[in-house]
């Protein structure tokens, strides 16, 4: 059973429509204590923190019935965009918006997730998490913009949409029709990597 340790709706998307059976429950990891500098290894220590802080605390949390028995995996993802060799994390308003995508036009970055899988086995006499195999990887794709006009810029940053994204896009929902291609895994750019995870969830 395979537990999504993220609040991300479009994470949950994703394995919804692949008609992955899973529950999700947001980790209480504090982002801020990570100091890594290096972007790729900054999404990786981020994601296999969100998964660990929830496998030390599974115990208080009341799982289905369901998750009580034989294996679980806990699930921790985080993606990081960078642009010119810079993390780009949430705009923090309008303005900054407009200013990146200004940038971005016609030109190209990077959205790196990293993944963590914690699989093990819940004891849920003794409420303990026995640990078998940590898996992790950082998955990278190559995104590329569109060239845009003033307009269309102000135009997207209006609907508020870039405000809650990493990098200020979000391919699932109105920036995809200024997302000219991507190189590399297509839902990596939406938060994780669905052929990762078939390969390792099911290995």
């Amino acid at each position: 059973m395979l537990i999504l340790a993220s609040a991300s709706q479009s994470r949950k998307k994703l394995l919804e429509n692949c008609q992955i059976e899973f529950i999700q429950i947001s980790s209480d990891f504090d982002e801020t204590t990570i100091q890594e500098k290096n972007i790729f290894n900054l999404a990786l220590e981020l994601s296999f923190q969100k998964a660990n802080c929830l496998s030390e605390n599974i115990q208080n949390i009341s799982l289905p019935e369901e998750f009580n028995h034989g294996p679980l995996e806990i699930l921790g993802c985080d993606s990081i965009f960078e642009f010119n060799g810079k993390p780009y994390g949430k705009p923090s308003n309008k303005e900054e918006a407009f200013l990146r995508w200004k940038k971005m036009s016609g030109e190209f970055g990077f959205l790196h997730t990293g993944h963590t899988l914690i699989i093990g086995h819940f004891d849920s006499t003794l409420r303990i998490f026995k640990i078998a195999e940590i898996i992790k990887k950082t998955v990278s794709s190559r995104v590329y913009f569109c060239k845009l006009e003033d307009w269309e810029i102000k135009s997207y940053v209006d609907t508020n949409e870039p405000l809650y994204c990493a990098g200020g896009f979000a391919l699932e929902g109105i920036g995809s029709k200024y997302i000219e291609k991507i190189e590399g895994c297509f839902s990596n750019v939406m938060g994780l990597s669905l052929p990762w995870l078939r390969e390792n969830l099911y290995s």
